[in-house]
């Protein structure tokens, strides 16, 4: 059994470093703002996204879950174990 899953936007839930927060500044007509969280345009937003997942499921990758950037499958052989596994993944997501 498998189920998919689509981690759309996650990226926008990775803080950034405080000091590279600094390098994202930009102006607009009511002030100066910089970003918190990783914006879709940085250079390497794609490469820290999977390596926080990859980092997040650790424990299950290659068993319960494969994860390649922001898709996400869990997967089993039986039902009984398919909830099993599924449970897994939400607790750690």
């Amino acid at each position: 059994m498998l189920s998919f899953m689509d981690g759309f936007s996650g990226y926008n839930k990775i803080l950034m470093a405080p000091k590279d927060m600094e390098k994202t500044v930009f102006i607009t007509e009511w002030g100066t703002y910089y970003y918190r969280v990783m914006p879709f345009g940085l250079k390497n937003v794609g490469a820290t996204y999977q390596r926080t997942t990859t980092t997040l499921f650790h424990d299950i990758m290659h068993r319960d879950v494969e994860v390649y950037v922001d898709d996400m499958i869990v997967k089993s052989r039986d039902k009984a174990d398919h909830l099993e596994a599924l449970e897994r993944f939400f607790e750690m997501i």
